[in-house]
């Protein structure tokens, strides 16, 4: 019980860290950093280039290679326009829960690390333990990527990760991936009476979108046959189509948003490698009526998922905590894919569910963060 009242206070702390993606999340850094520093962990802080957002990595026990990844982002989504029934940065308990923008998403997760540093210390008397958390995974995963990047360039490398998002405490071994993208059309304005004149961005757009509809359909076609997500296939969605200016105006620009969630790397490439010479095609007849046109593609975020894997050695270790013996998979993204693009054997489990996630009056129930405290209590016990 103690254990549980120290990580609900450490809770407590981390929800008045309004640490909304599109602001800084420095505070928050410095404060997990100062508790780390405290608990014994070596701790690194790496900023990004405008200084104003810093990814963490620290170590407990030995400097060699091998150990666990404990792994979380300090970011949160927004609350403007959301209908909260006490203020989303100040915590709150009733009924057994606690609420408060990131309570579990993921908030929680970070504070029964912070509450059970002893134990974790104890867990890294051979193999280290380390503990990533990040900035801006809600916006493409950039400090992810930013810190996956980094590790790359070391000489030693960890050998398992446990991501802990929201699952319930369950365990997940494969999540989609996230592809985000907006395509912008130049296109040459004219009089809507002489449309061979011009260029008209927007119908452009909207052939692009066919045939990215087309490519749709492809991809559910390419489903596994034993596919373990829901749905089993890559999704693409169009987000937001903007353009023109009058019933009378040839538009001459378009911006389309749109988004793909790959189940493997096969489907993504696919997906990019068909709509970039469709892309070309479409090029090619905008500027046969005009040289000034084109079509730009601006990449918001690529990442990869999180690919099951038959011999997984983190999804075994997090098997043997909790005594779980079924893993599933998940279709929202997290940042386990770049962990495992380094060659690390990842998992996710964490406490909470991904239903309260994003929504107003966002809470994690005093159990599931009790179970996570527990599955740290049986890591310590057993080491890594």
């Amino acid at each position: 019980m103690r254990d549980l009242e120290h990580a609900t206070a450490i809770l407590n702390d981390l929800i008045a860290f309004p640490t909304v993606s599109a602001d800084s999340n420095l505070d928050v850094i410095t404060y997990i950093a100062a508790r780390l520093r405290d608990g014994g962990a070596t701790v690194e802080v790496l900023y990004d280039p405008s200084g104003t957002k810093a990814n963490l990595w620290a170590t407990l026990g030995p400097d060699v290679p091998g150990g666990l990844v404990l792994s979380g982002h300090s970011d949160v989504v927004p609350v403007t326009d959301q209908d909260w029934s006490t203020d989303p940065f100040t915590m709150t308990q009733r009924d057994g829960a606690l609420y408060g923008r990131g309570a579990c998403d993921m908030k929680g997760f970070i504070a029964c690390c912070l509450a059970k540093l002893p134990e974790l210390a104890r867990a890294a008397h051979s193999r280290p333990v380390h503990f990533a958390f990040t900035y801006d995974e809600e916006v493409g995963c950039l400090g992810g990527r930013a810190l996956t990047a980094e590790l790359k360039r070391r000489d030693t490398r960890p050998a398992l990760c446990l991501i802990g998002e929201p699952t319930m405490m369950q365990v997940i071994e494969g999540n989609k991936g996230c592809c985000e993208y907006s395509v912008h059309f130049e296109g040459l304005e004219g009089h809507s009476s002489n449309p061979d004149k011009g260029v008209n961005a927007v119908e452009y757009a909207a052939r692009y979108i066919s045939r990215l509809l087309e490519l749709r359909q492809a991809l559910i076609a390419r489903a596994p046959a034993q596919g373990r997500f829901d749905p089993p296939y890559t999704t693409l969605n169009i987000g937001a189509l903007h353009g023109g200016v009058a019933h009378n105006v040839i538009a001459n620009h378009a911006r389309l948003d749109w988004e793909m969630r790959p189940i493997n790397r096969a489907d993504q490439d696919f997906v990019q490698s068909q709509i970039t010479a469709y892309t070309a095609t479409l090029q090619a007849q905008m500027k046969a009526v005009s040289a000034t046109t084109g079509i730009s593609t601006e990449v918001i975020g690529e990442v990869i998922g999180l690919e099951p894997m038959d011999q997984n050695a983190a999804r075994d270790l997090i098997f043997q905590l909790t005594g779980h013996n079924a893993a599933g998979c998940v279709p929202f993204n997290t940042e386990a894919g770049l962990f495992q693009d380094m060659g690390l054997d990842v998992v996710i489990c964490g406490p909470g569910d991904i239903a309260q996630a994003h929504k107003p009056d966002e809470f994690v129930t005093l159990d599931q963060m009790a179970q996570c405290l527990a599955m740290f209590d049986a890591l310590a016990a057993r080491g890594i």
